[in-house]
């Protein structure tokens, strides 16, 4: 492929720069605002190009010195060279325009980012890619758009520090596995006490040979608190000692008059990589639903119950709504465990559980939901049968959260405000909070 030269003029969603050749708009990885950079074209369509960058010409002065030796190369991390209130600032753009490309969302209603306390060493989940080649152990992250495995052995930046030390004890205990080439991923977990869990994936045919291995490799791995196996998928989690579950907390008092809680999720379970950003997201989640004691409330993909169990002390009825059995053990759990009172929990997707309340007549005045990545376009219309006043939607996506609101619109509502969260330092993913209100 050809190379050019382009000015990065700004950040885009994805984590490349920005830039234009010939008027073309040109994307760039690992680019900064104001370098000047020799690239190769690595696909040219007609409206845009996609480039690697091959020499900084003139780097930018808000460059910073990325401190992962592999950063550039693995494809968890893709900011690392900018500083964090560059990120932020780029963070919100990218929402605003997001949000108006998709959602015709005006750009004012974007508020600030809420910055993370740490920039680093805050990611408390994390699956880590194993491969095996030519007699050796690679085990780290994938290559940016491949399934090439970048080994890293000294630990990741962004990773909290008990699952670097998972990471080196589990990385000489796969090694020694006698077929090392047959576990093609171990994911790891910490929760906000520091308890570790980690779930080998095991794609072999001696399953009882696999058992017997890791069941005998307790004392080889003293950071991890519950070792299990997955043979497929996540319903094949099978434990091999020690812990099933983590937790993580919110203070008394973080919320008014709310009493110390502390939330459980089961191996395979969905909870927030960060757990001081997921205060912040309680926090303002709280804010805009705005209840009074009077409200009925629904928590669609409630998972573990995040923000209905916290919440039910302010409404006069809560509902959550999970499609995946597990995670509603541990909401329920959850509800006896911090006395959290009546909490109804239904088993389905959020197109069924809202088709399935308003058969019944429900109506809830307040509604929360927090997708996964492709967002709830399924469910708008099942959310609007139930006539809520104020709906909470909380995205990882802006772009499917756009497509979204723009479909809520339609059906009579507004966006009141957005606020973007930094759940994920040092890369371009960003959380966010959005309220919506009948017009």
């Amino acid at each position: 492929m050809t190379e050019t030269v382009v000015r990065i003029e700004s950040l885009a969603f994805g984590g490349a720069g920005f830039g234009r050749v010939e008027g073309k708009a040109c994307f760039v990885p690992f680019t900064a605002p104001g370098d000047v950079a020799r690239i190769r074209v690595t696909l040219a369509k007609p409206s845009y190009l996609e480039g690697e960058l091959r020499e900084l010409i003139e780097a930018s002065p808000r460059r910073v010195a990325p401190p992962c030796p592999v950063f550039g190369t693995c494809g968890g991390c893709t900011w690392q060279h900018l500083s964090y209130a560059d990120q932020l600032e780029a963070k919100e753009r990218i929402v605003a325009d997001t949000l108006w490309r998709f959602g015709r969302v005006e750009p004012e209603k974007v508020g600030r980012a809420v910055a993370a306390a740490e920039p680093y060493g805050y990611r408390s989940r994390v699956q880590f890619k194993v491969r095996w080649i030519a007699g050796k152990l690679q085990m780290g992250f994938y290559r940016r758009g491949s399934h090439y495995v970048v080994d890293i052995p000294g630990g990741c930046a962004i990773c909290h520090p008990a699952l670097n030390r998972v990471l080196a004890e589990i990385r000489h205990v796969v090694g020694h596995f006698a077929e090392p080439d047959r576990i093609p991923q171990v994911d790891a977990a910490v929760g906000d006490g520091g308890a570790t869990v980690a779930v080998v994936h095991y794609i072999g045919d001696d399953r009882e040979g696999a058992r017997a291995y890791f069941a005998g490799c307790r004392s080889d791995l003293s950071a991890v608190e519950g070792l299990h196996l997955q043979f497929g998928r996540k319903e094949s989690i099978e434990p091999v000692w020690g812990v099933d579950g983590l937790t993580y907390g919110f203070p008394a008092g973080f919320l008014p008059d709310l009493p110390e809680m502390s939330l459980g999720f089961s191996r395979g379970g969905f909870s927030q990589v960060n757990y001081h950003q997921n205060r912040e997201l309680l926090r303002t989640v709280y804010r805009m639903a705005a209840l009074t004691g009077a409200e009925r409330l629904l928590d669609l993909f409630c998972g573990n119950g995040n923000f209905s169990i916290p919440l039910a002390r302010y409404a006069a009825g809560v509902v959550g709504v999970e499609e995946y059995a597990p995670s509603l053990e541990d909401a329920r759990r959850n509800v006896l465990t911090n006395g959290a009172g009546e909490i109804e929990f239904i088993r389905a997707d959020a197109a069924t559980g809202g088709r399935h309340l308003a058969s019944r007549g429900d109506g809830f005045p307040v509604v929360i939901l927090d997708p996964p990545r492709t967002g709830a376009k399924e469910a708008v219309a099942e959310i609007a049968s139930l006539r809520p006043e104020r709906i909470v939607y909380v995205s990882c996506d802006p772009a499917t959260l756009g497509r979204d609101l723009g479909i809520f619109r339609k059906d009579g509502y507004t966006v009141r405000e957005c606020i973007p969260i930094d759940m994920f330092p040092q890369t371009f993913h960003i959380e966010s909070v959005t309220l919506l209100q009948k017009v």
